[in-house]
Order: structure tokens, then C-alpha cells, then sequence
């Protein structure tokens, strides 16, 4: 089982109906480890002399960031996924290849999903941010909280209304390929081959330089940064292939709902199990209209298949999202340090679901109840998030409070069961 094996995927049209560009990621990590979903406005920094904190590095702060709304491990300060006031989605993913991964404290590929999110406005421009941010400050450091190390390269899906960027790196050098149209999936190995977009200025010399490329034959990427053979990518039994075929069976077709069921396939490994399992999902509309609004929609929890994804929209004044974000503690300095203290970070939506599960896993006939309600309150959520979509109509009083009030209505399903 790949470890940290998350999976990002994104349908353009004509692959998807109603002229909507969909994404939709899986974060898989350790077992143990509670994600949150959190917002933060959007905000303008006057004192650009102040640094701003990241995980483990700080960097310098820019003059106005945008609203997010992020899928992140709770001790961290990026994000696995998230979106941002403008429709831009990115998701990340871990990588390894020929280039040697830097154990040294740096920018996470998390600070970098959140740091494109806050500073661009479009795909493009989030990559922009991204490999500027690669270039200056470096990626590294230690991407689990405390007992084990475990660093990796990254790469990255990034969309916006309009079109998709896949970005993969090998240390400093990268490159990325531009998607306009059909689907597209990154899983954990280099993908690119020889359609390269963009490219770091030095990304061939260097492979040359390393006996990686003769500098002859036609550049292939992740032929020369990694140890996959190219040619035999797209008929292995990996989750990529498997990603890239679920995809394919319903293009032409696909709707947000079709993505959370590729979310919430089993066979295809997709929805992980075991020591490492997916432990929070994304799923987003983004209407190619731009008078309508982007849905996001997180599920907070571990396994699509017993999670609800609920709606968030960005509007004025969001109510902040108590529910699903996790405890602060004041040895956040010690915890990053790989002290033994672990505190514990589950938040309410987490505690509930976890109880329901145990008090269901051993009861098929309540284990049905349960997820018949789930599914019904989903449904009508879908129904609900599809006639704004129609109507063209959004009630901004409601839509405040969207996401907070969606959560309270699943755990109010979690404590029926539990009480019952």
C-alpha cells in the first residue's frame, strides 16, 4: 500500500455537462491523523516588514490575500485542498523520484497549495506563485506531525473556471502541462512526459547534467526525473491508470456527482483503507459562467463512502466554520519539533463521526439507518446547490451559514444513532 497516496482529478468540458469544470481530490494519509476544514477571509497586510509564519519557515508576506477555504491535517498550516474566492482549486499530491528529497525545513507542498490559493486569482497565476515560492525558499521538512519523518516532492492540480494546470516538481526544477478540455488526473508519480507547457529555465540542463537525458531523443519528464518506464504508465494496475479509467468511463457525462462516486471507489484503491486511508475528500463546481457561483463541497471526515460532502459558497461574511475546525494548544512549537506530546485534535464533526461508526460497525440493520440518512440529507443538499445553479438565484442570508448549518444537520444524525 503507497503510503500518503492521495489522488486529484479534473473534467473539462466536453467531458462534463452544463459547461462546468469539475475537481475532486481524495487526501489519503495516516490512519490517525484528523483533518479540518477552516476559512479565512480575505485580508490586506499593511506592515509588509512582519514575516508570515508557515509551517516551519517563515517568508514574506504580500500586500492583500484572498478568502480560502481549506481541507488541511489540523497541526499544520497549509492544505492538502482548497479553493479560493476567485474559483481557483488546487490539490497536491507526493511525488519521489531521481532528484534526492530534502530532509531540511522548508516550505511544505501544503503551504504551497494554501499560499497559491491566498495570492492568485487564476490557475496560471497560482502556479506562478507556486514555482517562485520553489525557487526562493526551497521544499522540505517533515510532512507528519512528530513520530515519524517522511518528506517528498510534490505535485499539484490547479484549476479555475476556465481551463487546468497539472505542475510536478523534482526539488527546484519543474514542469507543467496546460489541460483545456477532457480529464486529467495526477496520483503519486510523475506524470508529464513530453506535452511540457512551462519549464523551470535549468530543468534540462540539469537532467543532462545527471546522465538522465542524452539531450538527443525527445525530452520526457518523468522519464528523466523519475524511474517509471513512460510507455507502460497507462496500462500498470496503479492508482493513476485506475483513476484515469474511471474517468474515462464517464466522459462526456460527468457531473459532480460522478466525481464523489470516483471519490468513493473502493476496488479501484482509489478510497483507501488500512494505515493509510482517505481521510478527508473535495469535490468542486466550477460553472465556465461566471455570473454563477463555484460550490465547494468538503466532507471533514474520514471515508467518502461514510461521509456527507456539504456545500460551502463564498460570499460576505461566512460564519466561521466551528464544527469542523480542530482545538488550538500552545505547544504548537513542540509538536513540530517531533516532541512525544500529541495533543488531541479531533473537532466536533470528527468526535460524532468516529462514535457513530463505532456504535454502528457492529450493527448492520443501525449502520443502514445511518447512512440512509446521510445519503437523504446529501441528496437534498445536491438538490438544493443544483437549483441555484439553474435559477441563477442566491440567497446570501442562507448561504452565510451554509456549511456550519450542514454540518450540524449530520451530526444530528451521528448523535440519533448513537442515543437510539
Amino acid at each position: 500500500m503507497e503510503p500518503f497516496s492521495c489522488d486529484t482529478f479534473v473534467a473539462l468540458p466536453p467531458a462534463t455537462v452544463a459547461n462546468r469544470i469539475i475537481f475532486g481530490k481524495n487526501s489519503d494519509r495516516l490512519c490517525d491523523e484528523v483533518q479540518e476544514v477552516v476559512y479565512f477571509p480575505a485580508a490586506v497586510h499593511d506592515n509588509l516588514g512582519e514575516h508570515l509564519k508557515c509551517t516551519y519557515i517563515e517568508i514574506d508576506q504580500v500586500p492583500e490575500t484572498y478568502a480560502v477555504v481549506l481541507s488541511r491535517p489540523a497541526w499544520l498550516w497549509g492544505a492538502e485542498m482548497g479553493a479560493n474566492e476567485h474559483g481557483v482549486c488546487i490539490g497536491n499530491e507526493a511525488v519521489w523520484g531521481r532528484e534526492e528529497v530534502c530532509d531540511e525545513e522548508a516550505l511544505l507542498g501544503m503551504d504551497l497549495v494554501r499560499l497559491g490559493l491566498e495570492r492568485a486569482d487564476t490557475a496560471e497565476k497560482a502556479l506562478n506563485v507556486i514555482v517562485d515560492l520553489l525557487e526562493k525558499y526551497g521544499q522540505g521538512g517533515n510532512c507528519t506531525e512528530g513520530r515519524m519523518a517522511f518528506s517528498y516532492h510534490n505535485s499539484f492540480l490547479i484549476a479555475d473556471r476556465n481551463e487546468a494546470w497539472i505542475l510536478e516538481t523534482a526539488g527546484k526544477y519543474w514542469a507543467a502541462e496546460k489541460v483545456q478540455e477532457g480529464v486529467r488526473n495526477i496520483s503519486n508519480q510523475l506524470s508529464l512526459t513530453t506535452k511540457i507547457d512551462r519549464e523551470h529555465p535549468d530543468m534540462r540542463t540539469h537532467a543532462k547534467q545527471k546522465g538522465w537525458w542524452d539531450g538527443k531523443k525527445e525530452f520526457d519528464f518523468a522519464a528523466a526525473y523519475s524511474y517509471l518506464d513512460t510507455a507502460k504508465m497507462m496500462t500498470s494496475s496503479g492508482r493513476y491508470c485506475e483513476g484515469y479509467k474511471l474517468l474515462n468511463k464517464h466522459k462526456g457525462n460527468i457531473t459532480f456527482e460522478t466525481m464523489m462516486e470516483i471519490l468513493r471507489d473502493k476496488p479501484s484503491g482509489i478510497n483507501m483503507e488500512g494505515e493509510f486511508l482517505t481521510t478527508a475528500s473535495m469535490v468542486s463546481i466550477l460553472p465556465q459562467d461566471s455570473r454563477l457561483p463555484c460550490i465547494h463541497f468538503f466532507t471533514g471526515t474520514p471515508d467518502p463512502e461514510r461521509s456527507v460532502f456539504k456545500p460551502f459558497i463564498f460570499v460576505p461574511h461566512i460564519s466561521q466554520l466551528l464544527d469542523t475546525s480542530s482545538p488550538t494548544f500552545e505547544l504548537e512549537g513542540l509538536v513540530k519539533k517531533k516532541s512525544h506530546f500529541k495533543p488531541d485534535r479531533r473537532h466536533p464533526l470528527y468526535r460524532k463521526h468516529q462514535q457513530a461508526l463505532e456504535v454502528v460497525n457492529n450493527n448492520e440493520e443501525k449502520a443502514k439507518v445511518m447512512l440512509d440518512s446521510m445519503r437523504k440529507l446529501e441528496k437534498e443538499l445536491f438538490r438544493q446547490m443544483e437549483s441555484i445553479l439553474q435559477n441563477k438565484h442566491l440567497d446570501v442570508d442562507k448561504i452565510v451559514n451554509l456549511f456550519p448549518q450542514c454540518t450540524k444537520d449530520e451530526i444530528q444524525i451521528y448523535q440519533s444513532n448513537v442515543s437510539s
